[in-house]
């Protein structure tokens, strides 16, 4: 499992048979590596995860132990969504940490985006080796990593120049005891669509909004705070719902609001307002690997922008940023 480095004969998976070839050989080798064990999922309820989900329930069925960290940095009603699919809708096993208060408390103060990856990651292992110990005899843990987070985490690394390091790839304790399950480390986001149609799951599912392992904590930009984590939260489901009523949600790859921690000066109800700007960001790509920008509606920005100044409390600005990957990341942090 230490290989990171695509095979040169893998095809890209493209049709629904690519993507049943390639999950009977995932699930060959998944059973050969697990044997009789139990595996604990690190289940986000986000496409990669799901599809790994997937692979897994239909490798070693009941071995398989999902495990939901609400971290604090969800986007709003997403645990519970989680919940509803996985805990009754997939009858998987499912184990819900609300781990809110632990993971804000070590992220207080720290504005370095590395760091708080990193910290985010270290704890998510914490987390996952603390449930293991109490579920007994788990000596894997899945992961939903794909072929992008590698090459910006780890393929950077020759030049000395990483773009980013993803908690799951870069964040990673060397001693940790359970050894890694990633069967789609070498998909492409589009490739793992494919399998995860292949493999039977809901459309909606499928084409969920990507979303980052740090959730939110790399949206809230430097050091996180708890009134500006409640202002992220509420402008980006304004967003979200003002996508889905204009028929966006399925034409554009990835929407989401960030907030910087700066201040500038408004007005609201006739008396000066010192508040943060709300950026909103939207992209299509294929691949992550580089992005363009969607342009969206004047109408409908006008919209975004008034609901959330006037539904948000802490926000007095709305800012659309219009910048590609390359020369910006998909993410701000």
């Amino acid at each position: 499992m230490g290989n990171n480095q695509r095979p040169e004969q893998m095809k890209r998976i493209t049709t629904k048979e690519l993507a049943l070839a390639f999950i009977e050989e995932q699930v060959a080798q998944v059973r050969a590596q697990v044997g009789d064990k139990k595996v604990l999922l690190a289940l986000s309820g986000g496409v990669d995860s799901s599809v790994v989900a997937a692979l897994l329930l239909r490798a070693i069925g009941k071995q398989l132990v999902c495990v939901h960290v609400n971290h604090g940095l969800m986007r709003k009603g997403e645990s519970e969504q989680v919940i509803e699919v996985f805990g009754k809708e997939l009858d998987a096993n499912l184990v819900y940490v609300d781990a809110t208060d632990r993971f804000l408390d070590l992220l207080a103060g720290v504005s370095d985006p590395e760091r708080k990856r990193k910290i985010i990651g270290a704890e998510f292992i914490k987390v996952f080796d603390e449930e293991a110990a109490k579920l007994h005899g788990i000596s894997f843990l899945a992961q939903g990593t794909i072929y992008p987070d590698i090459l910006e985490s780890i393929k950077a690394k020759e030049s000395g120049k990483p773009v980013k390091s993803h908690h799951n790839v870069g964040g990673l304790p060397e001693d940790m005891e359970m050894e890694l399950v990633e069967p789609v480390k070498f998909l492409y986001k589009d490739e793992v669509r494919v399998v995860g149609e292949a493999l039977g799951l809901p459309h909606a599912m499928v084409y969920r909004q990507p979303f980052p392992g740090p959730g939110l904590g790399v949206r809230c930009l430097g050091a996180i705070t708890r009134d500006r984590l409640h202002a992220l939260r509420e402008a980006d489901a304004i967003l979200r719902e003002e996508f889905d009523k204009a028929g966006l949600a399925g034409k554009v790859w990835q929407y989401f609001v960030a907030i910087p921690d700066i201040k500038s000066v408004g007005v609201r109800n006739g008396a000066r307002y010192d508040a943060w700007p709300a950026i909103i960001r939207a992209v299509n790509t294929t691949d992550a690997m580089s992005a363009t920008i969607e342009e969206i509606p004047y109408a409908l920005l006008h919209r975004i922008t008034e609901r959330i100044t006037s539904e948000v409390e802490g926000i007095n600005r709305v800012l659309y940023d219009l910048t590609p990957k390359p020369v910006g990341t998909i993410e701000w942090e």
